[in-house]
């Protein structure tokens, strides 16, 4: 097990370098393994288990201080701390802190390998994952991909899925997005802002693969504008083009990738609030979310949420979930602002 933690620990945390951060778990100041593992020991080896010091103590530390609190806990304990966290707690607090002691790109490649294995495809996670991480994110998770679960992942993609939904995925993973460029190329917009219309909303039937390699290789900044330029030679936005043109799981997917680019936030902060508009919460997507959106940008996603919504994203957690569950989002979600 100790070899596992060391691999675990080697493994590299990539965020995606050109994307702007907002994350709610920032780097614990004055921070002490030793201290935080003893603490864990102690919540852990308590008649009835002291979950509160466990989320205290996890949810206001990144990945790398949870990684070296693991470490001192197995100086310590003689034991791993994955191991000990799991027997200790159940449901849904134990699937929120396991999904916090692996690196964002670890979670995102368990939470496509589980999406996958097994009888039937979780579309609906695969879509979301694949369809709103950055390349650099991708590139990341691929690697990580590999080194867990000994596969590649565009081979998994591929064997789940099939049609267009899959070469759309399969593009996605191979991550061919150019990188942002300085310079604005208007004839390039123009271009491809043309190329999209005509081969879509101006032919009968759809040129999905015109869609699927501009969507999949052009810059996030370049596709913004593309969309607004695609305004002047159809009569629908591309969001509307894609709903008249596509169905099933492609359209989903590509309308994901389109909310994103165009405010990717927005996309998650919806997602949260679908999640939790009924009686309860449909905790794995809440889950999910808060949890590989914490140390990325889970503050914005907040911000765009009460902004859309009216109602602070705490409000609805309390609204809509309970017990150690909702304790430990909300002090993933840091202090309301």
């Amino acid at each position: 097990m100790a070899l596992v933690s060391e691999f675990l620990g080697q493994l590299s945390l990539n965020i995606g370098a050109s994307e702007q951060l907002y994350p709610t778990v920032v780097p614990a100041l004055d921070f002490d393994p030793d201290r935080d593992a003893a603490r864990i020991d102690t919540a852990i080896k308590t008649k009835g288990v002291d979950e509160q010091t466990i989320i205290d103590v996890l949810t206001k530390r990144t990945y790398a201080q949870r990684r070296e609190i693991a470490f001192a806990y197995e100086r310590r304990a003689k034991k791993d701390m994955i191991s000990a966290l799991k027997g200790a707690l159940s449901g849904s607090l134990e699937s929120v802190i396991l999904g916090l002691m692996k690196s964002t790109a670890q979670y995102d490649a368990s939470e496509i390998r589980g999406s996958i294995k097994g009888l039937g495809t979780d579309e609906e996670t695969l879509i979301e994952i694949l369809c709103s991480r950055s390349s650099a994110e991708l590139v990341e998770i691929k690697k990580v991909y590999k080194d867990l679960i000994k596969k590649d992942l565009d081979k998994d993609v591929a064997g789940d899925t099939s049609g267009n939904f899959a070469k759309l995925l399969l593009a996605l993973v191979q991550t061919k997005r150019d990188e942002p460029s300085s310079v604005v190329d208007y004839e390039k917009i123009d271009e491809d802002a043309r190329a999209l219309y005509d081969a879509g909303v101006k032919i009968k039937g759809t040129d999905v693969a015109t869609w699927i390699s501009i969507m999949s290789e052009r810059s996030v900044p370049h596709l913004q504008k593309v969309f607004q330029r695609y305004k002047s030679y159809s009569p629908y936005d591309m969001q509307e083009s894609i709903e008249k043109e596509v169905k099933g799981d492609l359209k989903k997917s590509f309308l994901v990738l389109v909310q994103c680019f165009e405010n990717k936030q927005l996309y998650f902060a919806k997602r949260l609030h679908e999640a939790m508009k009924s009686k309860g919460a449909k905790e794995k997507i809440v889950t999910r979310i808060i949890v590989s959106r914490c140390e990325v940008d889970l503050k914005k996603v907040a911000s765009e949420y009460k902004a859309t919504f009216g109602q602070s994203l705490h409000k609805t957690i309390l609204e809509h979930t309970k017990g150690d569950y909702e304790k430990v989002l909300l002090s993933l979600c840091g202090p309301e602002e």
